[in-house]
């Protein structure tokens, strides 16, 4: 199974940016995500989540020894609040919105939820994690290639229309209360795309597991 730990945003911010993506760029994340003419896959609503490391593939056995230590990792942890803010583009592909409010936080269950994969041999997680965020799309291959030629012709760059529509976005505030280990299926989610499935979650602040 591929796996991954995660923090997801309860609805009230998921609903918002769901809004102001309807109303920026004209894309329905929340009903009808998909594939738009402009050649970007937009991520359902509901996958929205900020990834704090992504473990890849692991065995039933390894995935529990994991769950232990992320239990671990929430207990040692503490509630604090995030928002989403602004938007950005990786490597002229990947279109996200942006993470505000305790992000030393985030970077410290990034940090302890890395060292759980250490401790269980999983896949070493490579991606450098310092700006958290939500991914909201991707842009094919073709059309990310072709960034030079859209320009010359002036056809919309889907990547600054969001960045320019959502550059002073800013969402309501939640409570980080959980963390949450999830397992992704490819193809099997709306539009072709993933199915996330949570296979754990750990309140944050709360009782570690007693050790075996």
């Amino acid at each position: 199974m591929r796996v991954f730990a995660a923090l997801w945003p309860t609805d009230e911010p998921r609903r918002h940016l769901a809004s102001a993506l309807r109303t920026a760029v004209g894309v329905d994340a929340e009903h009808a995500p998909g594939r738009s003419p402009d050649g970007v896959r937009w991520t359902p609503a509901e996958n929205w989540h900020v990834t704090l490391a992504f473990y890849g593939e692991v065995g039933e056995g390894r995935a529990e020894l994991l769950a232990e230590h992320l239990a671990g990792v929430a207990a040692d942890g503490r509630p604090f609040d995030l928002e989403l803010a602004g938007a950005g583009v990786f490597a002229h592909r990947t279109l996200w919105a942006g993470v505000g409010g305790d992000v030393a936080a985030v970077q410290d269950l990034v940090a302890g939820c890395r060292d759980a994969g250490d401790a269980v041999g999983a896949r070493q997680d490579d991606r450098v994690r310092s700006r958290p965020h939500v991914t909201l799309g991707r842009v094919s291959p073709q059309r990310g290639g072709n960034r030079r030629r859209d320009r010359a012709s002036r056809a919309p760059d889907p990547g600054d229309l969001l960045v320019h529509a959502l550059a002073v976005y800013r969402g309501p505030r939640w409570s980080v209360t959980e963390l949450v280990l999830a397992e992704s299926l490819p193809g099997e989610g709306r539009a072709g795309g993933p199915l996330y499935r949570p296979l754990g979650a750990w309140p944050l602040g709360g009782t570690a597991p007693p050790a075996p």
